[in-house]
């Protein structure tokens, strides 16, 4: 018996982002949205994903577009689970297929300072020097 070979080609449909609607969406829409997100993922106890991106900020950077501001690659690894699920739906609830997102790594993020309490004592003792004195005569135990 003669073994039959189909070779089936992947279709591919392209869908001109001009032809979809464009309504206009306003940065409360998205943040409204994002924090629904948060919400829902708190409530599905997926903790991994909820604290990875808890700290992302989602900006309405021009029209149609959404700058998506991340802290770490790991986080952003975690965002990309989700991320496609959530533009999805934001597209589809304000009835705009044209929005484009960039990514760009947060630098105020990223910098996080351990506070300790010496080091909050030390900026306390920055703005009242006489607690430098306190300190000396009741030696506090800030470790």
């Amino acid at each position: 018996m003669p073994k039959e070979e189909k070779s089936e080609k992947d279709e591919v449909k392209v869908v001109k982002t001009e032809d979809l609607p464009k309504n206009h969406f306003t940065e409360t829409d998205l943040q409204i949205e994002w924090n629904l997100l948060l919400k829902q993922l708190q409530q599905r106890k997926e903790n991994v994903i909820f604290n990875a991106i808890k700290p992302f900020k989602l900006v309405k950077s021009d029209e149609n577009q959404i700058t998506v501001l991340f802290s770490s690659d790991t986080a952003k690894v975690e965002f990309d689970k989700i991320s496609r699920e959530f533009f999805n739906h934001f597209k589809t609830k304000v009835h705009n297929f044209s929005i484009e997102i960039i990514y760009q790594r947060d630098s105020e993020n990223q910098k996080q300072e351990v506070k300790t309490k010496r080091s909050i004592f030390e900026k306390f003792i920055e703005k009242n020097p006489l607690l430098k004195d306190l300190d000396d005569l009741m030696r506090f135990d800030l470790s």
